[in-house]
């Protein structure tokens, strides 16, 4: 088992790695409060691994509450079932609550636990390589609006988060593809290195080789901590995980949360954005050629569906949470490893990376 740490000024907590981790009762024990447990999970994870969460709880009085799977649960209503749950148990403010699932039970929740009681404590269990590389970790808990991704929410530091790597082997394919667009991300952003080491073992990760994995996800947690515990609430560099996120998040928006999981929109967010950098100058020809090639080597999709509405995304853009009064900000790339958060781009500018970013194949048809 690895530890890191996320070293933050009042909140830092550890995130722990390994194999079967769910079933270590004394590394539960240790970091939950005296309080009554609600475990939250959907209805695809709990059949695989409830049970063993429970059993290293046993002794500890527990709740359970089930949703559905899927970015599109990520609602207010979804949100209210859990504190309506929280309610029913009488949880107090002693309570916890334990997320057993990807990146939709993480944040939402994060978000039930950030604001019942106006915050109880709040543990990690993330089971899809996405969760675990980059949603468990930062404390960004939130849910969505029809308007925008994550436009409701609060920073709600975890007490701990316990990676088990074993959940990843029940792990589809197009989950975990998903995944790796947020560890390609910490390549392009601040680690270069990582991002060579990415592109000469793509045969391993994609074989989900044990070594290779452990690795991939180590380097990638290492990455989130050091910027979160730099800027825990996004004041500076902490923008910089937004990579693809903009463009990303628009798309999802406009195509109703269902037709691209997070990963999937963040990789043609990517593409999007170093389309941009390249087109203003910012980085070398090729910068984009080299993501692109990545990430579809990695199964990941590259390219905006033709007959997504170009109104849309910029509508989405505009309401995109990032931007600020004097503009859009989007995180655009110098170099593969280096990032800046740019304001500077006009309107004709990014119409111009979406439209190059478009399905040619589909726009023909």
């Amino acid at each position: 088992m690895k530890t890191i740490n996320v070293e933050l000024e009042n909140n830092a907590y550890p995130v722990y790695l390994g194999h079967g981790l769910l079933s270590d009762s004394s590394l539960w024990r240790k970091h939950l409060a005296k309080g009554k447990t609600l475990i939250v999970s959907n209805d695809v994870v709990a059949p695989l691994y409830l049970d063993k969460l429970r059993g290293a709880l046993n002794g500890i009085e527990q709740e359970i509450h089930i949703i559905p799977d899927g970015e599109p649960m990520k609602t207010v209503e979804t949100w209210y079932g859990i504190v309506d749950s929280l309610i029913a148990m009488q949880a107090r403010r002693d309570a916890n609550i334990i997320a057993l699932g990807g990146g939709v039970v993480g944040d939402i929740s994060g978000f039930a636990a950030a604001s019942y009681m106006r915050g109880i404590r709040f543990l990690q269990a993330p089971t899809t390589l996405l969760a675990q590389v980059d949603a468990s970790v930062g404390g960004k808990t939130g849910i969505n609006h029809k308007q925008g991704k994550n436009l409701v929410g609060a920073f709600h530091q975890p007490a701990a988060v316990v990676v088990d790597t074993a959940t990843l082997s029940t792990l589809s394919g197009r989950e975990f593809n998903a995944g790796l667009a947020e560890v390609v991300k910490y390549g392009a952003i601040r680690d270069p290195r990582f991002f060579s080491w990415m592109e000469e073992n793509v045969a391993k990760i994609t074989d989900r080789e044990e070594a290779s994995l452990d690795y991939l996800i180590y380097r990638s947690i290492m990455n989130k901590a050091e910027i979160v515990a730099e800027d825990e609430k996004e004041a500076g560099v902490r923008a910089l995980l937004n990579f693809g996120h903009s463009f990303g998040h628009a798309l999802e928006a406009e195509t109703g949360y269902s037709e691209f999981l997070h990963g999937e929109a963040v990789a043609i967010g990517m593409v999007t954005a170093s389309r941009l950098s390249e087109a203003r100058g910012l980085c070398e020809p090729g910068t984009t050629n080299r993501i692109s090639g990545l990430l579809t080597r990695f199964g990941l999709p590259v390219s905006i569906p033709a007959q997504t509405a170009m109104s849309g995304l910029l509508s989405a853009l505009q309401l995109d949470k990032k931007a600020v009064a004097t503009g859009l900000r989007l995180v655009l790339l110098e170099a593969i490893g280096q990032s800046v958060v740019d304001s500077r781009s006009k309107q004709n500018d990014v119409v111009n990376a979406i439209e190059q970013s478009l399905d040619s194949k589909q726009a023909s048809t």
